[in-house]
């Protein structure tokens, strides 16, 4: 099974390689199978791509909004022409099942293209009125913006990245996870078949070396990030360096909060959705199922029986419900949480090993009841298939459990009563939320965490503000009243 790009990078418009670079094995999760060889980028090939950019984007930044609204039109046109192709080279590349890839990952970038096409000729300035004289203002694109991207959701995020950058006149130098490099190569082709101008959207390979050379970079503006804690506490710093703006999607440990008089099919069915979907590899997943005691021996009964059925198997077979983990090291350390919630005395309801599927890296879909706060299964990011339930009493003693962590990403809310609904989310920290659904993530909505999952928001109108910046303009209508 082969899935090798004509080369490791695109750039100025065209495919570029430079076999120098460390290699970078692109490996299918399903069977453990180099199905492409790439190479990193060079430091001769960071600087062509952030040269090409920022020559480009002078020129974009000029070109009438609608212009480029048509460019982005297409490019999402030619994504959805070729949904099956792009559904599967992303499965290829997470080892996600066709039944996720076919609706989730493209079409969602496809989405994102499309909004930011018909918001782009609507931003405009203001004017103020002073009296006499007057102020207008202008939102101005930031420049060159440096994209870098998780191997979860690899084709999405470029394109929920790109598509503001580029609709608002910027340019992107974007560098995908070393452990999916293929869809933003794609993007990059459909791009460039769409008709965007050379240079505006660059792809350059390479582990956490390249991105520190993008971020630091002195013709960089903008950064946006999307990945773990730790590192985005790394390119934000080294960004602080330069003063430039920075937008971190972040990890998470996400409560999901279900009340007694929760719809229990609906319930179950979230939070399977919140911990299984993509094997667990979503940063908001809501892996904090907190259940109130009323409902815990029905909840937990319900959500066994629903999870034993889920059909794990080969992620090409349309049939698969959920395929593996990424990578040999993701599952490694997905084995070790579940080997340390038995030791810390969480009970196991379902799951709790490797399933034996050809060479994959495959993990069952696991649940563990009875934990508590203090475990480590409920204090860090996980990212695989494994919930943990926990009991709660009073709406008061759940939240302030819930808001008990450094994160902030999300947060959900299941009751009958939206009264409560809307009052417990109101106290929650986190910064995208959910009233009786979770994981829904439409582009038109603002993205993103608080604390310390992050700043800044993808898509929505929010966006506007992190891909763009203000000038104001005095204009003076009288003489000048000078006391010299």
């Amino acid at each position: 099974m082969i899935a090798q790009p004509p080369a490791s990078h695109f750039i100025d418009g065209a495919y570029v390689e430079d076999t120098s670079g460390a290699v970078i094995d692109v490996i299918y999760p399903a069977s453990g199978e180099v199905i492409a060889r790439l190479h990193e980028a060079t430091p001769a090939v960071i600087d062509r791509a952030l040269a090409s950019a920022a020559r480009a984007q002078t020129v974009w930044a000029t070109t009438r909004p609608v212009d480029r609204a048509r460019i982005l039109r297409r490019a999402a046109d030619l994504i959805r022409d070729r949904g099956e192709a792009l559904a599967r080279l992303e499965t290829l590349d997470t080892g996600k099942p066709l039944q996720e890839t076919r609706v989730a990952d493209w079409p969602s970038g496809a989405d994102a293209l499309e909004y930011f096409a018909g918001l782009a000729p609507t931003v405009v300035g203001e004017t103020i009125p002073l009296g006499r004289d007057f102020v207008y203002t202008l939102r101005e694109p930031l420049g060159v913006c440096v994209g870098i991207g998780a191997w979860n959701y690899p084709s999405q995020i470029a394109c929920w990245k790109s598509a503001p950058a580029l609709a608002l006149g910027n340019a992107m130098v974007f560098k995908p996870s070393e452990v999916t490099p293929l869809g933003a190569l794609q993007l990059a082709e459909i791009f460039a078949e769409a008709g965007l101008p050379a240079g505006l959207f660059n792809v350059v390979q390479g582990r956490g070396a390249v991105g520190a050379a993008l971020v630091t970079d002195p013709r960089v503006a903008k950064v946006s990030l999307t990945g773990s804690v730790p590192t985005g506490r790394r390119v934000a710093a080294a960004a602080a360096e330069g003063m430039r703006h920075v937008t971190m999607e972040l990890g998470g440990k996400s409560p999901l909060i279900i009340f007694d008089d929760a719809s229990l099919e609906d319930a179950v069915g979230a939070a399977m959705l919140g911990n299984f979907y993509s094997a667990g590899q979503v940063c908001s997943n809501g892996t904090r199922v907190f259940v109130q005691r009323g409902l815990k021996d029905r909840f937990l009964a319900r959500l066994a029986a629903r999870t034993t059925a889920i059909t794990l198997g080969d992620p090409l077979d349309p049939g698969t419900q959920m395929g593996p983990l990424v990578s040999a090291a993701q599952l490694d350390k997905v084995m070790g949480y579940i080997e340390g919630a038995k030791a810390e005395g969480a009970r196991l309801v379902t799951g709790g090993a490797r399933a034996a599927l050809n060479a994959g890296f495959y993990v069952q879909p696991t649940v563990f009841a009875d934990v508590t706060d203090d475990m480590t299964l409920a204090r860090e990011e996980v990212f695989g298939p494994v919930m943990a339930v926990l009991d709660f009493d009073t709406e008061d003693e759940v939240i302030a459990r819930a808001n008990a962590t450094e994160f902030g990403l999300a947060a959900g809310v299941f009751t009958a009563d939206l009264t409560r609904g809307h009052r417990v989310i109101g106290q929650l920290q986190a910064g995208t939320c959910w009233i009786n659904a979770y994981n829904l993530t439409p582009v038109e909505a603002p993205f993103g965490g608080v604390k310390a999952s992050g700043v800044g928001r993808e898509n929505g109108h929010a966006a506007v503000q992190h891909y763009t910046q203000v000038k104001s303009v005095y204009v003076g209508m009288g003489p000048v009243d000078a006391p010299y």
